[in-house]
């Protein structure tokens, strides 16, 4: 199983406004290990609090995670996972992680589901056409019926007015 979470942590202490973010996001208690970016075959998405009753505090968990923290007062930060997921459910599936300065939610986004969605698709063997637009490559990847699904979690923040320490993170939790 997979269960996706995100938060967000303000604290004078860099360390803390991490731990708070990790609060945020109902995963302070787990030993945290960062894997690289496969989405398992066969491999279950469940809710956060689904896949919370399967975890034990202290527990060593894999995760991927993107996370950004600024001091800077009003720096735009962000921190986004893209999942691209086959429609052959027996194979594989990517993740992504992106984490930005200074764009919008909604553009890191687009950017780590885009970027999932490219993984994915080279290694089904589908064409990567550098002289198409972005979202022409992405409908004909579709239009192949191998893509099944993508999208992406994402949480962003203003740094704080006063230059306390913002934290951001995303991840994906896998669940064995």
């Amino acid at each position: 199983m997979i269960f996706f979470t995100k938060g967000k942590g303000i604290h004078k202490d860099y360390l803390t406004s991490f731990e708070l973010a990790l609060r945020d996001a109902s995963i302070e208690d787990l030993n945290l290990v960062f894997v690289s970016s496969i989405k398992p075959p066969q491999c279950k998405i469940v809710n956060k609090d689904e896949g919370r009753r399967h975890l034990q505090p202290g527990q060593i968990t894999f995760t991927v995670m993107a996370r950004s923290a600024t001091n800077e007062p009003n720096r735009l930060i962000a921190a986004s996972i893209g999942l691209a997921r086959p429609a052959d459910d027996t194979r594989y599936g990517y993740l992504s992680e992106h984490h930005s300065t200074g764009e919008t939610a909604q553009k890191v986004g687009d950017y780590a589901e885009d970027m999932a969605m490219e993984m994915l698709a080279t290694v089904m063997g589908l064409p990567d056409d550098p002289t198409l637009a972005w979202d022409q490559r992405e409908e004909q990847w579709r239009l192949s019926g191998k893509i099944y699904k993508t999208q992406n979690f994402t949480q962003s923040a203003q740094g704080h007015k006063d230059g306390l320490w913002t934290t951001v993170l995303s991840a994906a939790v896998l669940i064995l």
